[in-house]
């Protein structure tokens, strides 16, 4: 398990070949990338600009992958979130999992960024005409971590 909270981009192959160079028991590994768009709605975005809380974010993160750990059988996760000052097309998160299996690995990436976009604690402030505005978790986003309150069953 890897997490980091850092304000430089990341490479997504670095990355995955970090979690499977020399490993022959990775059966499925899931990359889910975040990035900055350029529009919100019918709102033009300019720029994001996330905050965090030093120390606090980065345990947050390894409490929830460390969940994730309990309910399917993850070979490897790596949890990559950015702060600072980002424009439209740049990374601002990477979320991968490794397993013998797809369909954990699909469920323990999916968990794991539910939770980054509503519990992290991370703020997001999109840039638009004529100042900013802090982003809040969807209400699609809180029906999608509902169903993850109750522990799923390991699956294969």
């Amino acid at each position: 398990m890897s997490v980091s909270v850092q304000e430089a981009d990341f490479d997504i192959g670095t990355e995955v070949a970090g979690m499977t160079d020399g490993r022959s028991d990775i059966g499925a590994l899931v990359t889910f990338t975040g990035l900055v768009r350029d529009m919100a709605g019918d709102a033009r975005i300019d720029g994001m600009t996330l905050e965090h809380y030093p120390g606090m974010t980065e345990q947050a993160l390894i409490d929830i992958v460390a969940e994730a750990q309990t309910r399917w059988p993850l070979q490897a996760v790596r949890v990559i979130h950015r702060h600072g000052s980002l424009e439209p097309g740049d990374r601002i998160v990477l979320v991968a999992s490794a397993s013998p299996h797809r369909a954990a690995a699909f469920a323990a990436a999916e968990f794991i960024k539910g939770y980054l976009k509503t519990r992290a604690p991370v703020w997001k402030k999109e840039g638009v005409p004529g100042g900013g505005r802090w982003v809040d978790a969807r209400d699609a986003d809180a029906s999608a971590e509902a169903r993850w309150q109750s522990p799923q069953p390991l699956s294969k």
